[in-house]
């Protein structure tokens, strides 16, 4: 797909490598794929933190850019796949943006996820950062690949309703989402974005979800539990009261200002 369509240009490529802290590669490999893809998902987080608080920029690659790049914010997957795939494209990678549908019914959900594929050495690999416990490295889609990284097993199917990703749960598979191949344009994007953050019904908009993926853990964070996940360790998950949240918020290097931390906190009682 064109660059042009997404305005890539805009983005300032060496200000995020930076961000990062990965050294530009010298062209598009897996190796440098899974690079950008690992520091990625280790310097953002994946939170709604905008959308609680009624402040969302939006998804323009510009407004992506300063929030994530410019300040060290995270945010949610219509922003990660926007940002990520702006990355990919300039690195020289062949990149489409997917919207996909949540959850265990494909006919029962709208295109709420952006996803990325990558197009490499004519092997297409699913890249989703933004999906809070997704894949931790790009996989090959291939109907029943599998991949286990750091104890998490994920599958890829080719299905009646396109692409299932799946993860590894108890003695079986749990349907994560599922993506077909239609074409998506940056309007599609934004319609999906305001939907998730605005309609009242949605769930980002009445629970705190912050996850980051840690040099020895996995954090997951709502407004009243935490998950740590550690390799071939037994899974933590207690509920936690409002002053945690807020530890682990800080713990997680969210920088919020004092006014967004104080709002945040009078959100999250507001929950409870």
């Amino acid at each position: 797909m064109s660059d042009d369509l997404w305005g890539t240009d805009r983005l300032d490529l060496t200000a995020y490598l930076e961000r990062i802290g990965v050294t530009e590669p010298p062209g598009p490999s897996r190796e440098a794929l899974e690079e950008v893809y690992d520091a990625h998902l280790r310097t953002f987080t994946f939170d709604n933190i905008d959308v609680l608080l009624d402040q969302h920029p939006g998804v323009d690659l510009p407004d992506v850019q300063a929030k994530f790049v410019g300040r060290g914010r995270g945010g949610y997957c219509f922003e990660h796949g926007t940002l990520l795939g702006a990355v990919l494209d300039r690195l020289g990678f062949a990149v489409e943006r997917r919207l996909a549908r949540v959850g265990p019914d494909p006919t029962a959900a709208g295109r709420t996820h952006l996803v990325v594929v990558v197009d490499l050495d004519g092997e297409r690999l699913l890249a989703d950062p933004g999906f809070g416990l997704s894949v931790w490295r790009p996989i090959p889609m291939v109907d029943g690949a599998v991949d286990e990284v750091r104890g998490i097993a994920h599958r890829v199917r080719w299905g009646e309703h396109g692409w299932a990703l799946e993860r590894a749960k108890d003695d079986g598979w749990e349907l994560m989402h599922t993506h077909d191949e239609a074409l998506v344009v940056p309007s599609d994007v934004a319609l999906g974005h305001h939907y998730t953050s605005t309609h009242p019904t949605v769930h980002f908009r009445h629970r705190l979800i912050v996850t980051k993926l840690l040099a020895d853990r996995h954090v997951s964070l709502t407004n009243h539990t935490v998950t740590i996940r550690r390799p071939g360790e037994e899974t933590e998950h207690r509920e936690i009261g409002i002053d945690e949240v807020m530890g682990y918020v800080e713990e997680l290097e969210v920088p919020l200002t004092d006014d967004e931390r104080a709002r945040l906190r009078a959100r999250l009682e507001s929950l409870d």
